[in-house]
């Protein structure tokens, strides 16, 4: 990036410790589309990310979904891995992670469960079926 002086610029406080980046108006107009959604997400999340994390992990259905596992009837094991197809968010155990990378919205008796991730909130729904399970991911502009 040898050319990004004029562009972008590191600006320091007087310990020389790095307190920002400043953009030009060319690089900003150019790349905002893709930045401003990107910089509302960690922004968010600095200013109370944590305080709606918590409150979204209150209000996850687990009742209902410790109902499903209780009466499981599939020809598999319980599954718990999730995958968002929109932004690529894994886990292996949604319910392991801390904090969460995916939030319950909704699970029921006959085998749907629904998850909305935390990374895009693109919602990820699982079909578990006899002996398969189905799984669909939508933007969160399609619900």
């Amino acid at each position: 990036m040898s050319e990004k002086k004029p562009h972008v610029r590191d600006l320091y406080d007087r310990q020389g410790q790095l307190i920002g980046v400043f953009l030009s108006a060319q690089i900003w107009e150019r790349a905002e589309a893709e930045l401003a959604p990107i910089l509302e997400r960690v922004l968010a999340e600095l200013e109370g990310g944590e305080t709606k994390q918590q409150e979204q992990a209150v209000n996850e259905p687990l009742a209902d979904w410790n109902l499903l596992t209780k009466h499981w009837d599939f020809q598999y094991p319980v599954d718990t891995d999730v995958a968002c197809d929109m932004c690529g968010n894994a886990t292996e155990d949604w319910q392991a992670d801390n904090p969460r990378k995916f939030y319950l919205k909704a699970a029921s008796l006959g085998g749907l469960v629904r998850f909305q991730c935390r990374q895009c909130q693109a919602y990820i729904t699982k079909r578990h079926f006899k002996d398969s399970i189905r799984v669909e991911t939508k933007p969160p502009s399609d619900t």
